[in-house]
């Protein structure tokens, strides 16, 4: 694939038509169209690793940033990797409804170090939530979510070494420094972000969306004279 900005500052790109990202902006993934590019002429004179070039979203017009690296200063041309950093994230969402307020405001922490691009700052708050989470489901409750990380493995299929590092990332001891400090890349960070998600959905809001439509259930047939067993355990 080529990119590259050639003498006249203008941008050149194969796939440009099909570049698409998630708005940091509206949230829209959506179609992005280059605004601005550096002067060919600075470029040449300063040659800097990274180039910063501007898009629009073509759903709300925002200006998006991103991040390319100079692969080789030609005479004629700059050529870039196609492989691009976003310098402005979007917002990574999760319905907090059913979750505990404790848990509630570490996880959402977490998200914001991740939508920053602070990774290894996203795996520490992914740690306490982890943490907050034990706390309040007790050991029984710790040794479902073990269970349940595992079964999430098998599901995804995820490399023995990335699940090692996300099992000590959430499992691994309090006091173990190296456990605590597992660096995590862009990737990882992706999937632990996708596990953990799954990890408090399955822990909080499946349960209360289940409880919650039968409670609904219950009322309509209550509404309506019909007589129904009890749903939830007396004890």
């Amino acid at each position: 694939m080529s990119l590259y900005i050639d003498s006249a500052s203008r941008l050149h790109h194969d796939l440009d038509k099909n570049l698409v990202v998630t708005c940091p902006h509206c949230q829209a993934v959506a179609h992005i169209t280059a605004n601005a590019v550096p002067r060919f002429e600075d470029l040449q004179l300063y040659r800097p690793k990274q180039v910063g070039l501007v898009y629009l979203c073509d759903a709300c017009h925002a200006p998006i940033f991103l991040r390319f690296t100079v692969r080789v200063y030609a005479a004629a041309r700059i050529e870039l990797s196609p492989q691009f950093s976003e310098v402005e994230r979007a917002r990574e969402k999760f319905s907090f409804t059913y979750v505990p307020e404790d848990v509630e405001l570490l996880f959402r922490e977490a998200l914001t170090c991740f939508s920053q691009g602070a990774f290894n700052a996203f795996a520490s708050m992914c740690r306490r939530s982890a943490q907050a989470m034990f706390a309040d489901l007790g050991e029984a409750g710790k040794l479902r979510l073990f269970d349940e990380l595992n079964a999430v493995r098998e599901l995804a299929n995820i490399a023995p070494e990335l699940f090692s590092k996300m099992k000590n990332v959430l499992f691994g001891a309090e006091l173990d420094a190296r456990s605590s400090l597992a660096l995590l890349e862009g990737y990882e960070a992706g999937v632990l972000l996708e596990v953990v998600k799954d990890l408090v959905y399955e822990a909080y809001v499946r349960k209360g969306k289940l409880q919650q439509a039968l409670m609904v259930r219950r009322f309509f047939l209550d509404e309506t004279g019909t007589h129904v067993a009890p749903f939830v355990s007396a004890s």
